[in-house]
């Protein structure tokens, strides 16, 4: 395994973490957004906040991910 798999293989694990606990803070949201409301459209909406969840804390991570290595990367 080169570097650039390598690197990529950390990119998708920091992503992939990141999704999971945004995923994590999206599914609290819809929970108590199902438990504040009853209704047909609220299991929809739960669904959409886990889901938005999961994707901002993924694409977060991986932007710090990629901050990080910038910042940490040996300057020349």
């Amino acid at each position: 395994m080169n570097e650039g798999e390598k690197e990529k293989v950390e990119q998708a694990a920091v992503a992939s973490v990141g999704a999971g606990v945004g995923g994590a803070g999206g599914a609290t949201v819809g929970v108590l957004e199902l438990a504040a409301t009853q209704g047909t459209v609220t299991g929809l909406t739960a669904g959409v906040a886990i889901g938005l969840g999961a994707a901002a804390g993924a694409v977060t991570f991986f932007l710090g991910y990629k901050l990080f290595r910038y910042l940490t990367k040996p300057k020349r």
